[in-house]
């Protein structure tokens, strides 16, 4: 109904003659395939080192033709890019990032194939996986059965390698290894026990000029064989060269590409103190004092804030992990007759998968055989189990409870709703909000200013204010160059939204980006769909009241009714139908039937012309209800929905629907009022019956007796207000005013065309999941805010006192190297928000 209101084998020798190559469903859709024309891939990037990294990146890959979009994540150390794949393809992102000195990693996968039985299988199982996006190379060896693959992890995974090799007809599973399947985090864990074993050897060996430096400002005395020039000389080397050249690799790859960043600064301004000691160690000795401990100290310092703030970004992706150990591992699915454990990775749509008790259910499907009640607070955050029986939906990684079942799989790999999930969420952590490009602007002319700075702070000490006094000026020089990196600006804002939207996730709000994020902490006003979100959703019949000539025929006239409204899909029409099914099990379908949007339905059932919907359906078609209306209008005033009938143009029942609000909806709506915002409730009700409900919610704004094609209008006209306006809705027709909205809120229980068109899904049904998402935006954007902060006033006091003469150079460095861990730190602190505590 629409009547306004709101809805929501092997293969054999023959095997290789086969010309095409068949797909089936087993092949998985990839959700960074076709957004229109343009394709998104993200790809891992090794060796960026402050925010002029990612902002080079980012402008380089910009330039390529073809490339739409993209976006260079700094602490999640990822490049994500939008592209026409007719104009330019992922090998010319690698290419291009390689150039400018930086590294994407790739992955070896090892298969063993089953089922070939001469060269043209392998030839061909080769062919199909080296036209996979990501693939580099795939090398397929008939004699072991085993192919090698090595791609790019960001464009495809192990299931779609798997499943590309199942659907030429052959079999495939992974060859076990001791690495296990983690191979981003162990190859994470063992760049960040380099970096201890480095930042170890570097203490160790400053450790002695540490101590020289302490000595010569206190007073003690130390051994000459300790203080001397040639030891210091043999305790920095190693330091300078050997733990630093990291530094200066990654200075001399930006300074080819024209560039500069964080190593250019901590290089130049080491390297200047390097210089000047073995000067006037090897050919003015006389010199007593050098500066050995300054490079030393500073490397070190140096190194070890990027491995403790390494060691924080790991912890900023627990969301991530948290939702892929949700996973089940393998699964028990029937296949030619006989049970049989099998791989996740190797679920096919169509397999029949068998659940027993306490088991976690693999993949998504449809229930076959069996009941049950199954634990979905992972996805909805409903803590009571749900009931299943044959013909519902279940979920992978929602944990069966009770009793044993069969289901189909419908969805695997990449379709599944917990990946669709793990995706948005990456997405959403790899994006960029707005002010976020404020602060890679900045960054990307920061480095270049604050050398210039430094040459202008030696030309001045050195020329005018300590003439000649070379000794100070280049310690002045170096202390410019390392208070001044960028790090802390390039990290303060990805880290937040890594943090905020993770914890989003876990409490069931998916945020499509980092943008959605930002703009939710403005909404102003919010707009309620009725149906299935402020209600529940399900409504029931209440009263069918029939008059005049057709009294006594309420049997003949529900029967009529539930087939009118049997090919409709709206939550009222659902009512009308399951109510008549009660008394006639087998109803027919109607000989004809018309939705009218926004009217009702028009249908002709056993040769009688029937009209089912609202007082402007019977108005339009000239029928009187002038007897009905004292009627209908009591029926409203109790907040239910009256709707008319008439046959061959005659009136003849009022039916009423009752649909009641959600037990959170009121607490929900109280709160976000508490918070300042504006609550409005929109609906193609009539406006009695809208009202009663909204006074049911304490709502005490109503839009009623909207058309669906008008719901947008309605969002347009709240922006013009001036307000900043959230849609939360359902439905198919709730979706124009979902994009419409600054923030487009959708209830996951809902339709697919909603979730699409929203840019925040919310998991659950319940409301309060709204005030939870604007307080979990509020607080990453204090964060965000305190991280610039904390950011830019240390870059704005920090060089004006280096320069200045009052900050020494190894104390400039260890303030630089923890402004990082400071930041990501902050970061952390949104672990801890627990968005649906009343704040």
């Amino acid at each position: 109904m629409s009547n306004g209101t709101d809805s929501s084998k092997s293969c054999s020798k023959s095997a290789c003659a086969v010309a095409p190559e068949q797909t089936t469903e087993t092949v998985q859709k990839d959700p960074k395939r076709p957004i229109g024309s343009s394709v998104r891939v993200t790809l891992p990037v090794t060796g960026m080192s402050c925010a002029a990294c990612s902002s080079r990146i980012e402008r380089s890959l910009r330039k390529i033709p073809g490339v739409l979009e993209c976006n260079v994540n700094l602490a999640l150390e990822k490049a994500t890019v939008e592209f026409n794949p007719r104009q330019t393809g992922i090998d010319a992102f690698v290419q291009k990032i390689n150039d400018l000195g930086f590294g994407v990693p790739t992955e070896r996968l090892e298969l063993s194939v089953g089922g070939m039985s001469c060269a043209a299988c392998a030839a061909r199982i080769e062919k199909k996986l080296n036209r996979l996006p990501g693939i580099i190379t795939a090398s397929v060896n008939l004699a072991t059965e085993k192919a090698v693959i090595q791609y790019y992890p960001g464009e495809l995974g192990n299931a779609e390698i798997i499943n590309a090799i199942l659907t030429l007809g052959f079999q495939a599973r992974l060859v076990e290894n001791a690495e296990g399947t983690d191979r981003e985090q162990a190859e994470r864990e063992q760049r960040l026990r380099r970096q201890w074993l480095l930042f170890g050897l570097s203490a160790l060996l400053s450790f002695p000029m540490l101590l020289i430096m302490i000595a010569e400002m206190s007073g003690f005395v130390l051994p000459y064989w300790l203080t001397s020039q040639y030891t210091q000389f043999l305790l920095a080397t190693p330091v300078q060269f050997g733990v630093g050249w990291q530094f200066y690799r990654g200075a001399y790859k930006a300074l080819k590409n024209s560039s500069a960043n964080m190593d250019v600064l901590v290089a130049l301004g080491t390297s200047a103190a390097y210089i000047y000691s073995v000067y006037f160690t090897f050919f003015s000795p006389h010199v007593h004092h050098v500066y050995y401990e300054t490079g030393s100290i500073l490397i070190t310092l140096i190194l070890l804030g990027k491995t403790l703030e390494a060691v924080a970004k790991g912890r900023t992706s627990e969301a991530i992990k948290k939702l892929m150990g949700l996973q089940a591992k393998t699964a028990r699915v029937v296949r030619d007759g006989r049970e049989m454990d099998i791989p996740l990775e190797l679920v096919m749509a169509g397999d029949r998968v068998i659940v027993r008790p306490g088991e976690k259910i693999p993949v998504d499907g449809v229930v076959e055989e069996g009941l049950s009640a199954v634990d979905e607070s992972m996805l909805t955050g409903e803590s009571l189990p749900v009931d299943k029986k044959p013909g519902d939906a279940v979920i992978g990684a929602t944990i069966n409870k009770h009793g044993s079942f069969k289901f189909r799989a419908t969805k695997v790999g990449k379709d599944t709703a917990l990946a669709q999930i793990i995706r948005v969420v990456e997405e959403a952590q790899g994006s960029k909000a707005p002010i976020q490009r404020m602060a890679d602007k900045i960054s990307g002319y920061f480095v270049p200013a604050v050398v210039t700075l430094a040459v202008v702070t030696f030309l001045l000490w050195y020329f005018l204010l300590e003439p000649g006094n070379f000794t100070r000026a280049l310690l002045n020089f170096t202390a410019v160059l390392v208070i001044a990196c960028p790090c802390a600006l390039g990290l303060a804002t990805p880290t937040s939204i890594m943090v905020g939207t993770g914890k989003g996730a876990e409490n069931g709000i998916l945020f499509k980006g980092g943008e959605h994020l930002e703009k939710a902490h403005k909404i102003s006003a919010v707009i309620l769909d009725k149906t299935g979100t402020i209600t529940k959703g399900k409504p029931e019949l209440t009263d069918f009241i029939v008059l005049g000539d057709f009294i006594g025929q309420e049997a003949t006239l529900l029967q009529w009714a539930g087939q009118a409204e049997k090919s409709s899909e709206h939550p009222l029409a659902e009512a009308i139908v399951k109510n008549a099914q009660q008394a006639t099990p087998s109803l027919a379908d109607a000989e004809s039937f018309q939705a009218i949007p926004g009217r009702g339905v028009k249908a002709t059932v056993d040769g009688h012309s029937i009209l089912l919907g609202t007082r402007k359906l019977l108005t339009e078609n000239n029928v009187p209800f002038a007897v009905f209306e004292a009627i209908a209008e009591t029926l409203e005033s109790e907040g239910k929905t009256a709707m008319f009938m008439a046959v061959d143009h005659s009136a003849a029942a009022v039916i009423a629907v009752a649909d009641t609000i959600k037990e959170t909806s009121a607490e929900a709506v109280s709160a976000l009022k508490s918070m300042g915002i504006q609550v409005w409730m929109i609906t193609g009700d009539n406006r009695r019956t809208a009202e009663a409900i909204a006074q049911q919610a304490g709502i005490d704004h109503v839009i009623a007796e909207v058309l669906p094609e008008d719901k947008a209008l309605n969002v347009k006209k709240r922006k013009e207000e001036g307000h900043v306006v959230a849609m939360v809705g359902d439905g198919i027709n709730d979706a124009p005013a979902l994009a419409t909205a600054d923030v487009g809120m959708a209830i996951g229980t809902g339709t697919d065309v909603a979730m699409e068109a929203a840019d925040v899904t919310l998991m659950s049904g319940d409301l309060r999941a709204i005030v939870a998402a604007i307080r979990l935006s509020r607080a990453t954007m204090s964060n965000i805010r305190q991280n610039l902060f904390w950011a830019m006033i240390y870059n704005s006091l920090g060089i004006p006192v280096a320069a200045a003469g009052l900050l020494n150079p190894v104390i400039a460095g260890g303030a630089m190297a923890f402004s990082s861990v400071s930041v990501v730190a902050n970061a952390l602190r949104l672990r801890g928000v627990r968005p649906y505590d009343r704040a």
